[in-house]
């Protein structure tokens, strides 16, 4: 029977971390942050999101403010939930050449579907 070594695995392991890191970090610098954004259909109101939903940005405009606080405050949500799949899916295209794909899955990045209503018509380099 074979032995094991745990150190030479362990440095294995470290050094595909290692690589992976750097290309992440060379295809962000590339591409710039990952965000998602999504607006209203009159473009009333617009959010924009870091990967996990994070609100980064909050835009309303004065056109928005006569439907009442109750229907702002559900559009936003709406929205933020939009921007988030957006997010998880730029982030999924992202990291995919480095990352194995069932890993960003774990951690909520997947790509969306080009016929899904929130798929955006740009590419990130898909």
């Amino acid at each position: 029977m074979a032995e094991f070594d745990m150190d030479l695995a362990a440095a294995r392991i470290a050094e595909q971390a290692d690589r992976a890191g750097a290309e992440a970090s060379a295809r962000f610098e590339r591409t710039g942050p990952v965000v998602g954004k999504a607006s209203s259909g009159d473009g009333a109101i617009e959010v924009q999101v870091a990967p996990g939903g994070l609100l980064t940005g909050l835009t309303i405009h004065r056109s928005a403010l006569r439907h009442g606080s109750s229907v702002i405050a559900d559009q936003i949500v709406e929205l933020a939930q939009r921007a988030t799949r957006r997010a998880g899916d730029r982030m999924y295209h992202a990291l995919a050449p480095v990352v194995d794909a069932s890993q960003l899955e774990t951690l909520g990045y997947e790509p969306i579907p080009d016929d899904d209503p929130d798929a955006e018509s740009v590419s990130y380099g898909r």
